[in-house]
């Protein structure tokens, strides 16, 4: 009856014992993903390129030379196929930026987020019709990419969007000779660098044939010092802190 006892008290240790290894490795792999995210997405973000400037919008008034300044930001997201996916054949279905906030204010002006425009002639527009309205922005999937009808590729490509801080100042004057329509005509309104920057924060949003990849993240505008060089072109690849979880 003893040996009976022991045995089935062994065969119950053996059970707890594996069962305990069974839930710790499958809460690593829970942590792990909440740490690392998904590691196996048929769509990567492969870079994204941020062009920072500024710009006079003509005005009435009794001077040569009559500006509201902004400060612009474009936006240029590109996702593609990732090499190193195993499993079935995936094509982009939209991909959207969502809950799009601006978590540290500039201390002058104030940033809105603009679409593409899509009559005008020019890549962006800085005017009413073209404001992000509910802090989000979706590109549906197509056969390429293309901006103005806001449509990415279903193979991979890029999306756009632009945050401009439209309430610096206004510039009027007789003596200038010309003007330069970049950062440095924020010098002429006594707007410094330090200023203007912001944080943006938003998520971005990869839907796929049968399933979603949503990641967060934050980006820091403008990038350089365009007071001084005018204009400034900053390119991201590295996205390690980026976490994507499928929903």
């Amino acid at each position: 009856m003893d040996k009976e006892k022991k045995k089935q008290i062994i065969k119950l240790s053996v059970a707890i014992v594996i069962f305990a290894i069974i839930i710790i490795l499958v809460a690593t792999v829970m942590i792990r993903y909440q740490v690392e995210g998904d590691k196996n997405m048929p769509f990567i973000l492969s870079k994204i390129i941020t062009v920072s400037t500024a710009e006079g919008n003509e005005t009435k008034g009794d001077k040569k030379w009559n500006f509201n300044v902004y400060q612009n930001n474009d936006v240029y997201i590109y996702i593609d196929k990732n090499e190193n996916y195993w499993g079935e054949e995936k094509s982009i279905k939209s991909v959207k930026l969502e809950n799009i906030n601006i978590s540290k204010t500039p201390t002058k002006g104030e940033i809105k987020t603009y679409m593409p425009n899509s009559v005008e002639g020019r890549l962006f527009s800085y005017k009413e019709e073209y404001l992000i309205s509910e802090n989000k922005i979706e590109y549906k999937g197509a056969e390429e990419s293309n901006p103005e009808t806001l449509e990415i590729g279903r193979n991979g490509g890029n999306i756009l969007v632009s945050f401009s801080n439209s309430g610096l100042g206004t510039y009027s004057s007789d003596s200038d000779k010309e003007i330069t329509h970049d950062g440095t005509l924020l010098n002429k309104i006594k707007v410094s660098n330090e200023e203007i920057k912001f944080d943006v924060n938003f998520d971005i949003v990869i839907t796929v044939d049968n399933c979603s990849y949503r990641a967060n993240m934050t980006m820091q505008m403008p990038c350089g010092d365009i007071t001084k060089d005018g204009t400034c072109s900053e390119e991201k690849t590295d996205f390690s802190d980026l976490v994507f979880k499928r929903e």
